[in-house]
Order: C-alpha cells, then sequence, then structure tokens
C-alpha cells in the first residue's frame, strides 16, 4: 500500500533521481517533473497528495507555480530553497507553501517534514466538520469558508490553524502554542510564519481585515478567535 502520492519539481535531473529513489524506498508512490509548467499537467493526472517544489526553476519559477498550484488545489507543497533568509521563508509560505527545507537539506529532515504535511491533510474526527461564527460558515471538510454567500478555498495549513483557533475560541493563545500545534515542535520561534498565515486568513474571513472580528490580536502574547460558535 502506497505511503502517499508525491510530486518532485526541480530542474536538476540528479536531484529528481534521488528524491525519487529516497521516497519510493520510504513506500511513496512518485511522479517527477523538470518545471512548473510541467508540474500543473502532472497534478492534473497524477493528483499528488504533496508536492516538493524547488523555488529556483527557468521559465515559471517555484514561487509562481507554488501559487498556481495553489489556486486550483490545497495539496500539500514543500519547498526547496538554496537560501534560508527570513525573506525568502516568508515569499514561499506567502505563496501558498505549507513548510519549506533549505538546500543542502538531510534526508531524515526532508522525511520528516514530509511525514508531517502529509498528517495535516487528515482532518481529526475528534471535532466539528462544519461550524457558524455569526455570519461565516466554515467547512472543514471542504476546506472553505463562506462569507456572505461567497466561498473561498482554504490552504491545508490555513485550515490547521483556523481549526486550532476555533476549537480554543475565546482563548488568548500565544505564538509558540500556534506554531508548535500547527507547524510542529521545532517553531516555537518562528512568528514570522504566523504572522503571514494570520493575515491571508483575515483576509479570507474577515468582513474587513484591517479591523478584524474574529481573528483577534492579543498584545504580546498571540492571537483569540472570537465567537460564539454553533456546531453544523
Amino acid at each position: 500500500m502506497s505511503a502517499g502520492r508525491i510530486l518532485v519539481v526541480d530542474d536538476q535531473p540528479k536531484i529528481r533521481r534521488f528524491m525519487r529513489t529516497t521516497l519510493a524506498r520510504d513506500g511513496y508512490e512518485v511522479d517527477e517533473s523538470k518545471s512548473g509548467e510541467d508540474a500543473l499537467e502532472k497534478i492534473r493526472d497524477f493528483r499528488p497528495e504533496l508536492v516538493v517544489l524547488d523555488v529556483n526553476m527557468p521559465g515559471m519559477g517555484g514561487l509562481a507555480a507554488c501559487r498556481a498550484i495553489r489556486n486550483d488545489t490545497n495539496v500539500a507543497i514543500i519547498m526547496l530553497t538554496v537560501r534560508n533568509s527570513e525573506e525568502d521563508k516568508i515569499a514561499a509560505l506567502d505563496a501558498g507553501a505549507d513548510d519549506f527545507v533549505t538546500k543542502p537539506f538531510s534526508t531524515p529532515e526532508l522525511l520528516a517534514r514530509i511525514r508531517a504535511a502529509l498528517r495535516r491533510v487528515q482532518i481529526p474526527q475528534s471535532s466539528p466538520n462544519k461550524i457558524r461564527v455569526r455570519e461565516i460558515v466554515i467547512d472543514f471538510g471542504a476546506r472553505t469558508v463562506t462569507n456572505r454567500g461567497a466561498s473561498i478555498h482554504l490552504t491545508l495549513k490555513e485550515l490547521d490553524l483556523l481549526r486550532h483557533l476555533t476549537l480554543h475560541a475565546n482563548q488568548a493563545l500565544s505564538h509558540r502554542e500556534l506554531l508548535q500545534a500547527v507547524w510542529g515542535p521545532d517553531y516555537g520561534d518562528q512568528v514570522d510564519y504566523l504572522q503571514v498565515f494570520i493575515k491571508n486568513l483575515r483576509k479570507k474571513v474577515e468582513p474587513n481585515p484591517e479591523h478584524p472580528e474574529y481573528i483577534i490580536t492579543e498584545p504580546w502574547v498571540g492571537y483569540r478567535f472570537n465567537g460564539p460558535i454553533e456546531s453544523l
């Protein structure tokens, strides 16, 4: 039984071959693309659960490909980057990536991040699958927010973050708690990640993102989701 379907997108044949061999050895079903344009075609036929996407490629670059993939699907995306700057990380997350790995990377680290990203695809069954908060309806199964009749898709990471906030509605959650709950135990200090996703969530959830009604900033602490919440 396959551990999951992964599409590797990189313009370097050696990296594609290495990752195909490594991932196949771990039980994954793997396909590969040498460009962002080719990846968009492969996704329609291969229907991966996760895409490993290089940032620096000729033609359609990784960030543009990430945005295009995210517009059509909520597949998990891990980006590969050669630089470890804060600007590059924020650009990848803002483009819709769920995580990133800096080259050169260790195989155990990459495999751990892939496993974590694939686990997040599964919706926890212990919490409501659909809720209403005043004028908005959040459907965690369909990964959509319906706000005054307009339906907007959530990325997997946005879904995880919003679910954790709503599960603890009306409670102030610290940056560290949110980061570790959504990104994992190694992400307690990366507040910039959280700020990017909160900004994107507010664009999708709030009637006026500049003056949020639902996702409230708790100064020097973190964020709070402002209820009440009704299970549907």
